[in-house]
């Protein structure tokens, strides 16, 4: 049952990932970032997710500290993810780019690290390295973002371990019903970025109006609809009130008729790109 901040998702590994998180794409280093996460710590949340090419994890790290001290919990108490990015790939380069990770966040361990992207002949490599730092216990979990059905099943296909998450973009213009259903076949979480699509969807007139039934913003709306279809959901934002107010959708429910009507939203419209013809 997903009843506050706190709750979580248990990874098919048995780790415990939280529900709801702080994305901080595109947030760049100095004391906004480190603001952001120490505030979200100290409102409850306790996933933050980041990745290499943001170039923001020393700041992330920073914030991560000094939330804790405001909340008085310790590291424990936190699931951190990061990614290894494009130029990176293959075993030896992913292996360094996670202690370089690490060395920048301040940290000894992850909770999630994941491929960023699936690029062509490099992500299977990639792959086993993270499956090197998951069997020596440097990372409580692995996973993958931006993984389409097929690119899957390749890294499936001799995998020592299924990846515990899949991060995708994901909101009501760009459902992906085939792929969720194919991760929760497969026991592999989905992950939801960019779910407000990065505000383009807050003017919808469908979504205003199920917002002013449960007195609800937009926003709140479309994250309470991520957590109802079981993905985990990362919204990025820096200020204070929307902090707070992203969060707060513990308190109502979205009937069957208005999760249907939002699922109609969908036109499979991408604001990034396309992994299957991106070229990295």
């Amino acid at each position: 049952m997903i009843k506050n901040l706190q709750s979580t998702t248990t990874l098919h590994n048995g780790v415990k990932m939280p529900w709801f998180g702080l994305g901080v794409f595109k947030v760049e280093e100095g004391p906004e970032l480190v603001e952001a996460v120490k505030t979200a710590i100290k409102e409850g949340y306790r996933s933050i997710d980041t990745a290499a090419i943001y170039k923001n994890e020393q700041g992330v790290g920073e914030g991560i500290r000094e939330g804790l001290k405001e909340a008085g919990i310790s590291r424990e108490d936190l699931f951190i993810t990061s990614k290894v990015w494009n130029a990176d790939f293959g075993y030896d380069s992913t292996l360094e780019a996670y202690q370089t990770s690490l060395d920048k966040l301040g940290l000894e361990y992850l909770d999630l690290y994941l491929i960023h992207w699936p690029v062509k002949g490099k992500y299977l490599d990639t792959w086993k390295a993270l499956e090197t730092l998951y069997s020596e216990g440097r990372v409580k979990s692995i996973g993958v973002s931006n993984f389409q059905i097929h690119h899957l099943e390749d890294v499936m296909k001799d995998a020592k371990f299924i990846p515990m998450v899949n991060q995708v973009e994901y909101h009501p213009r760009l459902s992906q019903i085939e792929l969720l259903s194919f991760c929760q076949q497969h026991n592999i979480q989905l992950e939801a970025w960019s779910p407000l699509m990065q505000g383009q969807l807050l003017e919808d007139s469908t979504l205003k109006e199920i917002a002013d039934v449960h007195g609800k913003s937009v926003a709140q709306i479309i994250l309470r609809w991520d957590l109802q279809n079981g993905v985990v959901t990362i919204p990025k934002s820096t200020k204070e009130h929307r902090i707070i107010e992203n969060s707060s959708i513990f308190d109502f429910e979205l009937s069957a008729t208005e999760m249907e009507k939002i699922a109609a939203l969908n036109e499979n419209k991408r604001i990034g790109p396309d992994p299957d013809t991106f070229d990295f």
